[in-house]
């Protein structure tokens, strides 16, 4: 008979060559899986947090496995993108936009996606609301990660939001684009021959404000307080690249209440912007523009012009609207970011062989060299039609004209 001991002794050498052809098998696994992937995600394996990074920001780290993938090479040029004096901490405020937030956090805005932590335990996690706070960490591959310490294991101390969802902060300031949101403001030929117009005023004035009463013609299928934009027909918009119309922008002037439909109809004016006219055009006031969007460059290279200014003013600066002659079959797209640079001037190169030529002499013969182009500014793109989009100067370092370039940043 065998001993106990001795059977003991084989049943353990037995696991152990057991354990050992186990371990192999899955080593030759993983190295197969290694070599028919080569490129790995740094999100998607978890890893220890740098010895430097407190609990939190290792927690933080860690919560991110949600994040967009990005590269080594991405990796670093993120991390170069966030300014030295981005807070480690900060609580959002009433007011606060996503814009500003960014900024807050990168020298450049629109890679905000690329930082953004998505916590799928946050209801919305895409939104941002006051009282929320974000935590800026580096996770193990120095990939900076901005998240809001709140849900799973990077709660800190529970609260509970009473901020209703659709109070979450806009991207860009409302007020700067309110006036574009439910008020087409790009027409076409077609449109403006087509749309209902101001016949006349009630008193028989030849303007009217806030409270006149207008009829309407051509106003078909309109029901009892239904809500129309009126626009008066100003600038044509000319493409340079082709010389072709490309619309006519839209002036809004005030809001028609319809009070009586009919042939002609009677309608209300009220929340008006400016006096209203005979001829002006109603349209629908539907509201089809986001203001919630996210910040990106365009999916494509994207290269225009500023068509024109909505203020009117010869010289443009932050928070001013501008139309473009870029759109949506450019690849165009709400919440697209773009770069605003002005053209370099052409200057008479008055230096031969070392010398100047003499004052005496006629210089309009000297040759002339054409400057580069130098970065003015940055435009954040809300709203986009066919081969026009307007866009919002979110940041001007110089003046900016119209006509001047607008690009991919």
């Amino acid at each position: 008979m065998v001993s106990n001991q001795l059977l003991g002794a084989r049943a353990a050498a037995g696991l152990l060559i057991l354990s050992g052809l186990l371990s192999g098998c899955a080593h030759q696994h993983a190295a197969a899986s290694t070599a028919s992937a080569p490129v790995a995600s740094a999100a998607a394996t978890p890893s220890a947090a740098p010895q430097e990074m407190t609990a939190t920001e290792a927690a933080i780290a860690n919560a991110g496995s949600s994040a967009p993938v990005i590269t080594a090479g991405s990796t670093q040029q993120t991390r170069a993108a966030v300014l030295p004096t981005a807070p480690m901490r900060y609580t959002v405020k009433r007011g606060d936009t996503l814009w500003g937030i960014a900024s807050m956090y990168l020298k450049d805005p629109w890679l905000w996606p690329e930082v953004w932590v998505i916590n799928p335990q946050i209801p919305n996690p895409h939104l941002i609301y006051p009282g929320d706070t974000l935590a800026l960490a580096y996770g193990a591959d120095g990939r900076p990660q901005v998240s809001v310490l709140q849900g799973g294991a990077v709660r800190l101390d529970p609260r509970l939001r009473s901020t209703p969802f659709d109070n979450a902060i806009p991207t860009i300031a409302y007020a700067s684009i309110a006036a574009f949101l439910s008020r087409p403001t790009v027409m076409t030929s077609e449109e403006i021959h087509n749309a209902p117009y101001v016949l006349a005023f009630r008193d028989l004035h030849q303007v009217a404000g806030s409270g006149s009463e207008v009829y309407v013609n051509n106003l078909d299928g309109a029901t009892e307080n239904s809500r129309y934009a009126v626009v008066h027909v100003a600038t044509k918009l000319v493409d340079p690249d082709d010389g072709k119309v490309v619309g006519y922008e839209g002036i809004y002037t005030a809001t028609a209440l319809v009070q009586r439909p009919g042939k002609p109809a009677k309608a209300l004016l009220i929340d008006p912007a400016r006096e209203t006219l005979s001829g002006d055009r109603l349209v629908s006031a539907d509201n089809d523009t986001p203001v919630m969007f996210t910040l990106r460059a365009p999916a494509s290279q994207v290269k225009g012009q500023i068509l024109d200014v909505v203020a009117g003013a010869d010289l443009i600066g932050s928070y001013d609207v501008v139309v473009i002659n870029r759109g949506q079959r450019d690849g165009l797209a709400a919440g697209n970011v773009l770069a605003v640079d002005q053209f370099g001037d052409k200057v008479p190169d008055l230096y031969r062989g070392g010398r100047q030529i003499d004052e005496g002499v006629d210089r309009s013969f000297a040759p002339k060299v054409q400057l580069p182009s130098e970065r003015t500014g940055t435009m954040l793109v809300f709203k986009v039609f066919d081969r026009v989009s307007y866009a919002l100067i979110v940041g001007a370092d110089d003046a900016i004209h119209v006509g001047d370039l607008v690009r991919s940043p």
